[in-house]
């Protein structure tokens, strides 16, 4: 199937592992030019080589666009078509104190608002880009811990849909994905341990099927992969999902109703 995104230039934020780093492989196999992004020097440059190794198109940005200016971030990138607002993470808020809370809201808001700034005015120049969003499906039912990250999240559902009506007609589309758990290296580390508590012996296969029946229910058993969300990614901003605009779309196996 042919997406139609040879050449397309494609910025992945916070691609220097994990989740960014496998949507940044699956946009690239699909004939993308990928930036993968990184805040500090050479953090990028594993993923950067494993993505050449590939014969990838890839091009490297390292920097902390939080303390850039708009015009800074435009100077530092070629046109873009393809912006994944990827990178998020909780900082530790809690109800305790407000510390952490500004810097959650700081990475997982601001950051894709001010490069969805840098970028929609030479898209709409061209009449075609992509802008996407990555939420957590974990704002239907938030847990007391990291709460300003889940309201940060949360905030992304309506400042997609304003986004897309903003840009009506342009060309340009405007999505937001919430994933539920994904099997990135930290997390498959992470479940192996407490599977370990449980009795579970150190295999992939039982350990995922623990995980999606009692640490995280869904209901297909398995749980996504970086590789599997850069599938679903790079159809949402191919040619094909031209009319898949101001969706909030879960990627959760079915978990809220498991």
């Amino acid at each position: 199937m042919n997406l139609n995104i040879d050449g397309k230039v494609a910025l992945v934020t916070g691609s220097y592992r994990g989740t960014g780093a496998g949507i940044a492989e699956r946009l690239g196999a699909e004939g993308a030019h990928v930036i993968v992004h990184g805040f500090v020097e050479d953090e990028t440059q594993v993923v950067f080589e494993q993505l050449a190794n590939k014969e990838i198109n890839v091009t490297r940005l390292e920097a902390d666009l939080l303390e850039l200016g708009h015009d800074e971030i435009k100077s530092l990138l070629p046109p873009i078509d393809i912006l994944i607002n990827n990178y998020g993470t909780p900082r530790r808020s809690s109800w305790e104190s407000t510390e952490s809370w500004i810097e959650e809201w700081e990475h997982n808001v601001l950051m894709g608002v001010k490069l969805s700034q840098v970028v929609i005015g030479g898209m709409s120049d061209r009449g075609w880009g992509r802008i996407l969003f990555m939420g957590t499906i974990g704002i239907e039912n938030p847990g007391t811990h990291s709460p300003g990250y889940y309201g940060s999240k949360a905030a992304l559902v309506p400042i997609v849909k304003s986004l897309a009506r903003e840009l009506n007609q342009t060309g340009i589309t405007v999505n937001l994905i919430n994933p539920g758990m994904i099997a990135t290296a930290e997390v498959k580390e992470m479940l192996k341990k407490n599977a370990k508590k449980k009795g579970i012996a150190d295999d992939w296969f039982d350990i995922e099927s623990w995980a999606t029946t009692e640490f995280m229910p869904n209901l297909t058993g398995r749980l996504s992969t970086p590789e599997s969300i850069g599938d679903i990614v790079a159809f949402l901003v191919s040619d094909l999902a031209f009319q898949i605009n101001g969706a909030i779309i879960p990627v959760d196996g079915g978990a809220k109703y498991a």
